[in-house]
Formats: structure tokens, sequence, C-alpha cells
């Protein structure tokens, strides 16, 4: 089963690579991944999707809590939240259906960020189904190029998710780290 798990980081170099490298030397598998900032610049957020069963996510969320750089770690299953990924694509507009390409972007919600002579470039963001539906509407155009970045994900409300005890979040402490 898919979970998406956020770990609250220090913003120091290395932090990434030493997450990255103890889930690999574990055996887990990422299938998503996006690093970003977050409202206190000495804070980074990673979100990350793995395909685990609920006992490796266990470990997972163990071994995350354990890096002494490593503030929070959330796993967002069972919990109300929202999550995006983002793509860019070039569509080929070469056999003159600019005008369909156009009415699909619009259905899904997207924009033309950029046009040139043979192709437009669309950027879309929503639920990762939503991509998908979207990646196999524009096949038939003649998909160009596409990047897509790793999902993100916050709670809704987090003061009803506590209350509820849905709550599985890790607090680090230093602690519990040495």
């Amino acid at each position: 089963m898919k979970h998406v798990l956020s770990a609250l980081v220090m913003n120091q170099p290395g932090v990434l690579a030493h997450i990255s490298g103890m889930l690999a030397s574990r055996a887990y598998n990422i299938e998503s991944l996006a690093v970003g900032a977050t409202e206190n610049p000495e804070l980074s957020r990673i979100t990350f999707v793995v395909n685990e069963d609920e006992k490796k996510l266990d470990q997972v969320r163990k071994q995350l809590a354990k890096i002494v750089t490593v503030v929070r770690v959330q796993d967002f299953s069972g919990s109300d939240y929202v999550e995006r990924d983002l793509m860019l694509m070039k569509v080929s507009t070469e056999n003159g259906r600019r005008g369909e390409i156009r009415e699909l972007v619009d259905i899904f919600r997207g924009r033309i960020v950029d046009v040139g002579a043979s192709h437009v470039m669309i950027e879309i963001s929503g639920r990762e189904t939503k991509i998908d539906a979207f990646i196999d509407r524009m096949r038939e155009f003649g998909i160009l190029e596409m990047v897509r970045t790793g999902r993100i994900a916050m709670m809704r409300d987090r003061t009803i998710t506590e209350e509820s005890g849905a709550d599985t979040s890790c607090e680090a402490t230093t602690t519990s780290k040495s």
C-alpha cells in the first residue's frame, strides 16, 4: 500500500542524502520525493511516497525518527490531507489540433505556459490520478517531453486530526537520538 510520509528536517547540507541512503540501505523504495523550504528558514520538508506494508512502514517511521537532523515524521495515511503533483509537458501541435489540446488543458484546469511553432508547454497540478489521466489523454497528440515533481502533502486541519487520535507523527528529540 502506498503511504505519503513527511519529514520536517533541519536545513543542513547532506540531510537528504542521509535520509535517502538510510531508506535505500534497508531496501525501502521511494516512489516519489519532493524537498522544499518551509515557513521557517532553518527547516525543510521532505515528502515522499513509499509502497510498503504496515509493519515495514512502522520501521521506516522509527528509522527516520532516529536521525538527528529529523525534527518530526508524519504519516498521512488514514488522515484528511491535500496532496498535489506538478507536471510540465510539451505536446506536439503539428497536426493542427491546438484547439483540442487547449480545450483539454482547460477541462483539466491546467495552463499553457509556452507556445512554440510546433508545440505547446502545459503546466498542470493535482492529485496523481488527475495527472495520470491527463497524460493518457495527451498521448494521442504526441508527448514530446515531460517532467513531474514528487508529491507534496499537507494536513487539512491538524487540530481535528490530533483530537481524533489519527495523528501518526513522531516528534524527534535529541535525547532519543543519542
